[in-house]
């Protein structure tokens, strides 16, 4: 249930799983955001990165910026991707950490989740594994990652204090967060902020950029480099619509655990 002025969490979600449940089985479907290998090419996602990727992960793209370049993953380091998808930017990570590393994708959309497994087990990825969970309450122990990945996902959730709270957690000292979310110039108005099917379509949840970049810092993250993206936009005249009026855009950033 909600009441004036409060997100229904629960249909939030259901919105959510329901969205991304179709962006996995019907790529091809129209959506308010852009999916597939055009997108991620022009996002800056190197060619021969690309090529790395299963085609069917890649058809169900649907990231807002390209931010491996900052987050460096180097041979044998463990990576936790949140909200993975259908597993393009996990397939990557698994890529240039080699067979040496560890990516653990986590999301909370079964459809997102077996076809990620699927296209794994496909790939004969054995340092690969998607697991089910919340991405404010990662299933990971303490200290047991050296980068967390994420792509157009935080803003997904109502809880982004948490979200961040938990990359930190699992991060080890000297570790690095690598994201790239929406984010909005000013605070958007209560009417979009209280509209599940608004947050569904990567608006609502858009938090204002100083509170977001306060939130990692809360959390005992220091950001250390933010850009924005040009090149991502919204397909949808509501959602391109609301990017006018609140300045809402896509960012990479970095930041690391002290």
């Amino acid at each position: 249930m909600t009441t004036p002025g409060q997100l229904d969490v629960a249909d939030l979600e259901r919105r959510v799983q329901a969205v991304y449940q179709q962006v996995a089985d019907e790529p091809h479907r129209a959506y308010h955001f852009e999916l597939g290998a055009a997108l991620a090419s022009r996002l800056g996602y190197p060619l021969d990165l690309l090529d790395t990727i299963p085609a069917e992960a890649l058809e169900s793209f649907a990231g807002v910026g390209y931010f491996l370049d900052l987050a460096s993953p180097r041979s044998g380091e463990r990576v936790l991707d949140l909200g993975s998808g259908s597993g393009t930017d996990s397939f990557a990570a698994a890529t240039l950490v080699g067979a040496t590393g560890q990516v653990t994708g986590v999301d909370m959309t079964p459809a997102q989740l077996g076809k990620a497994e699927r296209l794994r087990v496909a790939a004969g990825l054995g340092h690969v594994r998607f697991v089910e969970g919340h991405i404010e309450d990662v299933p990971l122990p303490d200290h047991s990652c050296d980068l967390v990945i994420s792509n157009g996902v935080i803003n997904l959730s109502a809880d982004k204090a948490a979200v961040f709270s938990e990359a930190a957690r699992v991060l080890v000292s000297g570790g690095r967060l690598a994201l790239a979310d929406i984010v909005s110039a000013r605070p958007l108005a209560e009417s979009i902020t209280c509209d599940a099917e608004l947050w569904a379509a990567c608006v609502g949840g858009a938090a204002q950029i100083d509170d977001y970049l306060g939130a990692i810092d809360k959390a005992g993250l220091r950001v250390e480099t933010t850009r924005d993206n040009t090149a991502y936009a919204f397909l949808s005249g509501s959602a391109r619509g609301a990017t006018e009026t609140y300045g809402i855009k896509s960012i990479c950033l970095l930041a690391t655990k002290p």
